[in-house]
This record gives structure tokens, sequence and C-alpha cells, in this order.
């Protein structure tokens, strides 16, 4: 079933398909606050939360049940069936490959991208006390804690962003790692502790949210389009090219974060061994129209240098 029959969209609210959780429910209201600026005359928009595989299960590492896709699964299987007729993602959940019709339409203005330390009384990794206990989820995290900080006891932590919080506050972790945005998005900074993107590379799409439809919807495309932040868009796609020449799986570290400014582009790539015991670096610099081409030369350098079996992992 397509969304074909519905009734234009500028006689029905448009339906914005979303996780449940908190910090997806804030990403998702502020996509419609700034569709309402845009399209003031247009039908409040409509939030439908949907519950997605990675959410129903919280008590085991991602890589083992299929890898970060999983929060998106759900919501892209409800575009595809005109049940909805967007969906609001944080762009570091969606998969390199997006399902065939679907497409990423816009994407907000990025939030700090940077990783936030969660650990009562350091404001960096050298601060924290020595055989801690440091819960993340994330390879990409893991591999470069273990590499910076080998003598922390890293472990698994799933939950959303209140749920980590709490078990570092109630003293099951003594740290944990959150993406700074979120923190910020959720209103829960609190005594967060950035770490810098140089030394900390954040995953590709960290902070932005994206803003996904049917590829075929040309109504619902161009109503998207008047707010596509087209830097973040063109940082996102730069960032999601290093992910696309590198084909890692959910187990392979890798992070990506391209900058732009007067006019140019500097996107950091990295690859790291999950144990942390290697780690390769690259970066390009060129013109901000240039961002694809950016992207690729900085995923191939990378694919070229590291380990076979890294990516292969």
């Amino acid at each position: 079933m397509s969304g074909s029959t519905a009734p234009p969209l500028e006689e029905r609210p448009l339906r914005i398909g979303t996780r449940g959780s908190p910090l997806a429910l804030a990403q998702a209201h502020l996509v419609s606050e700034v569709l309402a600026a845009a399209h003031p005359s247009a039908p409040p928009a409509e939030i439908l939360p949907i519950v997605t595989t990675g959410d129903r299960i919280s008590d085991r590492p991602l890589a083992d049940i299929g890898g970060k896709g999983l929060f998106a699964k759900e919501i892209e299987a409800a575009l595809l069936a005109g049940a909805i007729d967007c969906a609001a993602h944080s762009a570091k959940d969606l998969e390199t490959r997006l399902p065939d019709g679907l497409t990423i339409a816009a994407a907000l203005p990025r939030e700090d991208p940077r990783d936030a330390l969660i650990c009562p009384g350091a404001r960096t990794l050298a601060d924290v006390p020595r055989g801690a206990r440091f819960g993340t989820a994330s390879a990409r995290r893991r591999a470069l804690v273990r590499t910076l900080r080998p003598d922390l006891n890293v472990e698994p932590i799933r939950g959303n962003v209140g749920t980590r919080l709490g078990k570092v506050a109630r003293g099951e972790f003594d740290a944990t790692l959150l993406a700074m945005a979120g923190l910020i998005r959720a209103g829960c900074v609190g005594d967060a502790a950035p770490l810098a993107v140089n030394d900390f590379l954040p995953s590709a799409g960290q902070g932005i949210v994206a803003i996904q439809c049917r590829s075929a919807d040309t109504a619902v495309r161009g109503h998207l389009a008047s707010i596509d932040h087209a830097v973040s868009m063109a940082a996102l796609r730069a960032e999601r090219a290093v992910l696309a020449v590198l084909d890692g799986s959910c187990r392979t570290p890798i992070a990506a974060h391209a900058e732009q400014e007067r006019g140019r582009m500097t996107v950091r790539g990295l690859v790291a061994d999950p144990d942390g015991a290697g780690i390769w670096r690259h970066r390009e610099t060129g013109p901000a129209s240039d961002f694809l081409v950016l992207g690729r030369t900085v995923g191939q350098a990378l694919k070229a240098a590291a380990a076979p079996s890294i990516l292969a992992v």
C-alpha cells in the first residue's frame, strides 16, 4: 500500500514517524516546529511514535542483534507502507545504504557534534580513575577509549539517554559517553564534559536530525525542502560517503566528521581495531561543493591503509 490515496498534503497533517524515546520525540517535535514556521498555513504535523527492535531489545549489544539500523527498520517499513509521510531520525542511526524507495530529504541545522564524557569529577578522559568501569555500546567509542585509556574496563551499556545517565549516577558504571547533541536536545547537559572533535572523532551524522521520506513522494519532498539546512546536509552526505566506501559492519569502529568554513570543507575519517590495537586516520580539505569527492577520498585512503581484517569484521 502506498500513500497515494491520502488527501493532498495541504488538507491534512503531515505524519511524522519517530522512535518513542524522550530524545526522539523531542527531535520530532523540533521538526514539527520548524515545518510550522516554514508553512504557517498548513495543518500542524502529527507525530506518530513507532517502537523499533532496537528499543525492544535493550539487554544486548546492538552488534549482536543486527546493528544500529534496528532503530530505524520499523519506521522505514511504515514509510514504505504509506503509514507515515516522513520520519525524523538521529542521522547516525541510519544504515549506510537506505532501503530502495527512501531518501534523506532534509537535515536540520547540526547541534554540537561532540561526544561528552559523563563521569563525576572528571572533565577529560585523563581524569577518569584508573581501572574505572566504563560503559558504552558503541564500537567506535569502545575502540577509542581502549586506545586512549587501555587501563579502563570497557563494558556494554544500553538504554536511552536518561537510562544511561541514571546508571552512572547510581554507580553501576563509573563513566560513559553520550552525544552532546542528544544531551542538549533532551535538556540534561548537567556536568557533561564535551571531548574535542580532533581527539575523539564523532560518528558520521552525529548531531544531525535527518528527515527521511519516500523518494517518489514529490509533494512531501517539496514540503521538506523548505527546512533543509544545506551546510548540514552537505556535511552529512560527505560523512556518509566515507561510510559507503568503507562498507564496514556495525562491529567496525568507524568515525567521520565534516566541517565547512569560508567555502572550504574538511572531512576527517577514522578506522580502528575493535580492541584499540590500531587506529588509522585521514583528512581531506577542498571546495565545499566537492563534499562527495572529499568523503569518498577519505574513505578510499582509510580502506587502503587499514588492516583488511578490520573492515571484514
